[in-house]
């Protein structure tokens, strides 16, 4: 076996520490949150806990997909608990927050996907918390708008879902997965559902820079207005191996040209992961930009 590569100097993260930092880990011990900080191996939990802010992640701790850069857990699925949505709505109150990233595992085996346990969780974080902006960072719901349109109706201040990799590489990477699915879930949410659409890439897998600009431009056409790219770290020997440590510089490329092509916040850099200063990527496409004029804003018990 040859050794592993030894990281540059840009990636080195600091261990985590701080008051900030440990009094929110023990409080999300306390409250039994699943964060996907600690679920993906995130490099930044340090940073973003000592910053106050972290991602949920509901329907479980284990993935029906097996994507092959992810540190999830595959398999052993188990029912949603219904009590889930009411006690993530309460422990994210008691947490302080101003802004609240939630995520999921992929869970093909339910009928919807999971579609409306994730819209009775947004309901009652908005019901608990109703100054607190929420992020829902969904799945692809195999393409089906239907279930898609079940969590856009709780009107999420920001609908994001990751693109993960360039077209080439999408069987590689995530085989279960579209490249297709995951533009048409961004392109309702901004077009149809009128949400603030965000997506992200993992660089450092193969991808060539033609492929990078691509993707980001068939992001924006899909009416994405935020954008993350990160260095890919491989969780384990059995995730796919990084292929490339991409320097910093060609980060700041990947933003300018990113912005160029119409995406009004492009967030690079080699530790940058979708939910890293998500309050801040928000902010930054303006505060009147977190709405536009939905569909469902009429609605009674909506938005």
């Amino acid at each position: 076996m040859p050794p592993a590569r030894r990281l540059p100097d840009w990636l080195k993260a600091p261990l985590p520490q701080g008051e900030n930092y440990f009094r929110l880990r023990s409080l999300v011990e306390s409250r039994g949150l699943n964060t996907v900080c600690q679920s993906a191996t995130c490099p930044n939990i340090g940073k973003c806990w000592s910053a106050g802010t972290l991602t949920v992640m509901i329907l479980g701790e284990s993935c029906s997909r097996a994507c092959r850069f992810c540190d999830v857990p595959t398999g052993h699925m188990r029912p949603p608990r219904p009590e889930e949505p009411d006690d993530v709505a309460e422990a994210l109150s008691r947490l302080d927050l101003k802004y609240a990233v939630i995520t999921s595992v992929d869970r093909d085996d339910l009928p919807d996907g999971g579609a409306a346990h994730w819209a009775e969780t947004i309901r009652k974080v908005k019901e608990k918390s109703p100054q607190m902006k929420v992020e829902a960072l969904v799945p692809d719901f195999r393409g089906e708008e239907r279930h898609l349109e079940t969590v856009c109706r709780e009107n999420p201040h920001v609908l994001a879902h990751n693109l993960e990799t360039v077209a080439s590489l999408q069987e590689e990477v995530r085989p279960q997965c579209r490249y297709r699915w995951s533009l048409d879930v961004l392109t309702a949410a901004s077009r149809k559902f009128g949400l603030i659409a965000k997506s992200g890439l993992m660089l450092g897998l193969g991808e060539k820079k033609e492929e990078v600009v691509q993707s980001m431009r068939d992001l924006a056409d899909a009416g994405c207005r935020i954008v993350t790219l990160g260095q890919y770290l491989r969780p384990s020997p059995r995730h796919l191996e990084v292929r490339e440590y991409i320097h910093p510089g060609r980060f700041a490329e990947y933003k300018e040209i990113g912005e160029s092509l119409g995406l009004e916040h492009v967030e690079a850099g080699s530790l940058v992961r979708s939910s890293y200063r998500a309050d801040e990527q928000a902010r930054n496409i303006g505060e009147a930009g977190l709405r536009i004029p939905s569909p469902f804003k009429g609605e009674v018990g909506r938005g």
